[in-house]
């Protein structure tokens, strides 16, 4: 493909910035005075809270605001061309050729009843009026380059016979078939694994180097944007707070919120008991009800009154010395960046008390239609969505379950709820066995004692339901109190627990944010007293400044009620922080067990390996080993024969006579506690090294 001509100055330029949306009521400033470069070649990272106006910059650029949103102070520039004072004709021929967009959703950017290849060619037959047969040898091309498998076989598929990654991937090409000079990124990777996100910013990085192309990179995740970007630019509630190089923002951080948001992420050394997170007191501001002066003042640990709340605009400051380093603070020059932080609360490490739950070779398998998309001729075929699952769980112990999509996590969680029961083997509560027993079979104390967290606060509540009357429904259900007061104290009591206002009772949950959601869930699970609490992603659909606070409080609810907690998570960062063992698991198998510290140091299982060096750690001074897994997760419909990891394990030929293809690896005790499913021999397992080392300063 031929690279576009060059032009020297910024490929993008914003200056002075300010959209708004107007409704009947009011103007809402969504970006005011926001300024970024972006120059040929490079990537600049866009990082923020959800609401601070990352995606309404990209819309911005893409001049699509749809009929309420418009640009009121500022400009674009693209190429230096403004692209407010252009055509709908000349605008239509930058989008998509010159410009390209990849949406966090893939199947939001594909038409599900065209083929792939159909949709691929598309691009440069209407761009750049090639023939049939040359879009065609262009769409082959470009599906090798995000090196998806047998590239003739996807170009005749639909999207919904892909994988999510798959999905992805092909939206990545469907951009960059039109050799754009500037590709914007919108949270590409959200919905994916994170083994597959380290393959799609792998793929991103190397893609940008071959096509020079110059990217705009929106994420709230700091260590992706680490690993992809040249230079960031944070922002809050509608402006850029601070801008510079990845090395000047990370290791020499200017304002607060960024300070704050870093203290707020677990990094490598962060510990739940002597080194806890700290959250970002109070919550974001919305667009009309902003502070004067310092948009985030409010929840700053270094504001002056009289001083930061004047209402003055705070103008963007260079700092002497640095690459293009910028902040918004009037005080940066006079905090010490270099202090320790203010001690967090320390707390005693819990004590484990006796095994509350136990599973004994639990397996759960299921039966499908062998054809069961275009009906089937009576034919079954089983799924082994859980094979011989053997753990226990200590009162006041958190147990991490770790694994892609697919891998069986949810479907353990199920049986263990009684959404499902189980084909074999045993789940033991107390000692009683429940894994025959359905949720709508079991009694009152039982579905009390075993409460479930969800991912996505906004399925779980009742949109037409006050939050009070809620969390009393599930007192109500639980048998708690004899009377509406009775409850009703309780769940104020509840409300307490979770650190909501208690005028929250009264509150619709549509007037609540992601995080104040997810806390009305854990009161909820909370209501009956819950003694063993399944959390399945609980802080993967929120913001980083909110996730801290959401597992403090599952921390300080566990050490006050002496809860099992069973965390369900892809993000290794948050398990390395709050779990006490870890469990992994692969198509349907648990590959590795034991305690946080011995599965994250070597001797690894590979797959471990793998999981660790995928995890995007916002540190300059880590050094990662980098392990990209080839292909996806094989279906359970059909998993390989073997080790079900062979397909995809860097170590498979250190063992001899094809061993890994044909038989299921032994449960092997490396040492107390640890155990691994893998046939490498001991002296290639005792030479591991650590994926991850922290470098000297």
């Amino acid at each position: 493909m031929s690279q576009k001509p060059d032009y020297d100055g910024p490929i993008l330029e914003i200056d002075s910035l300010s959209i708004s949306f107007f409704t009947r009521l009011r103007e809402i400033p969504a970006v005011m005075d926001f300024s970024v470069e972006v120059q040929p070649g490079e990537a600049v990272g866009l990082v923020g809270e959800s609401g601070c106006g990352k995606s309404t910059v990209a819309l911005g650029v893409m001049q699509d605001l749809g009929v309420n949103g418009r640009i009121v102070g500022g400009s674009i520039k693209f190429k230096g061309r403004d692209l407010g004072k252009l055509s709908a004709e000349e605008l239509r021929d930058i989008r998509g050729n010159e410009i390209a967009m990849i949406y966090q959703e893939p199947m939001a950017s594909l038409n599900p009843a065209m083929k792939i290849g159909k949709q691929l060619m598309e691009v440069p037959m209407i761009h750049e009026k090639v023939s049939e047969k040359e879009a065609y040898k262009r769409a082959l091309e470009v599906v090798q380059d995000v090196k998806l498998p047998d590239p003739e076989r996807i170009l005749k598929s639909f999207p919904h016979q892909l994988s999510g990654g798959q999905q992805q991937r092909i939206v990545i090409a469907m951009a960059l078939m039109a050799n754009p000079s500037l590709l914007i990124l919108d949270e590409p990777t959200t919905a994916l694994d994170v083994t597959v996100e380290a393959a799609v910013v792998e793929l991103v990085k190397e893609l940008g180097r071959k096509y020079g192309t110059s990217m705009l990179f929106i994420s709230h995740n700091l260590g992706l944007v680490l690993e992809t970007c040249d230079r960031i630019c944070v922002m809050y509630s509608g402006e850029a707070v601070e801008t510079g190089s990845i090395e000047d923002v990370f290791d020499k951080m200017q304002h607060p919120y960024t300070q704050a948001l870093f203290r707020s992420i677990p990094l490598p050394g962060a510990d739940k008991n002597a080194r806890p997170l700290v959250a970002i007191p109070g919550n974001f501001p919305l667009p009309h009800e902003r502070p004067p002066g310092c948009n985030f003042g409010p929840r700053c640990d270094y504001f002056e009154e009289g001083r930061c709340n004047q209402d003055i605009a705070i103008p963007m400051e260079q700092i002497g010395g640095d690459d293009r380093h910028f902040t918004r603070c009037l005080r940066y020059k006079e905090i010490d960046w270099h202090a320790p932080i203010k001690a967090a609360v320390q707390t005693e490490a819990t004590k484990k008390g006796d095994v509350v739950l136990k599973m004994e070779n639990l397996k759960k398998y299921y039966e499908v239609a062998a054809n069961a998309l275009f009906g089937s001729s009576g034919a079954t075929k089983v799924v082994k969505a859980n094979e011989t699952l053997t753990f226990e769980a200590r009162e006041s112990e958190t147990l991490a379950i770790v694994g892609e999509s697919g891998c069986g996590k949810s479907t353990f969680a199920k049986v263990l709820m009684g959404l499902e029961t189980a084909t074999d083997g045993q789940i033991l509560l107390d000692n009683k066995n429940i894994e025959h027993i359905p949720i709508q079979s079991r009694d009152t104390q039982t579905v009390a004692d075993i409460q479930m967290v969800f991912q996505n606060p906004f399925d779980t509540l009742n949109p037409s339901m006050t939050v009070g009357r809620q969390i009393m429904r599930a007192l109500e259900i639980f048998g708690h109190g004899n009377s509406d007061e009775e409850r009703h104290t309780e769940m104020m009591r509840l409300l307490d627990l979770v650190k909501l206002p208690r005028e929250f009772a009264e509150r619709m949950p549509r007037q609540l944010s992601g995080g104040q959601k997810q806390r009305v869930g854990i009161a909820r699970a909370f209501a009956g007293g819950a003694r063993i609490v399944v959390a399945d992603e609980p802080v993967s659909a929120l913001d980083v400044s909110v996730q801290a606070a959401v597992t403090d409080l599952l921390m300080e609810i566990q050490r006050e009620k002496k809860t099992t907690l069973l965390f369900i998570s892809h993000d290794l960062s948050i398990v390395r922080y709050l779990s006490d063992r870890v469990m992994v698991m692969y198509l349907g198998h648990v590959v590795e067990l034991g305690t946080t510290e011995q599965v994250f140091s070597p001797p690894y299982h590979p797959y471990t390996e793998a999981l660790l060096s995928a995890v995007p750690i916002a540190d300059t001074h880590v050094e990662k080993k980098h392990i990209v897994l080839e292909g996806d997760v094989p279906s359970a419909m059909n998993p390989p024969p073997g080790c079900p990891f062979q397909t995809r394990c860097r170590w498979k030929s250190e063992v001899p006579g094809g061993l890994c293809e044909k038989e299921v690896p032994p449960v092997r005790v490396l040492a107390e506690g640890h155990q691994v499913k893998c046939h490498l021999a001991d002296d290639i397992l005792s030479r591991m090294e650590p994926v991850i080392k922290i470098a000297a300063e």
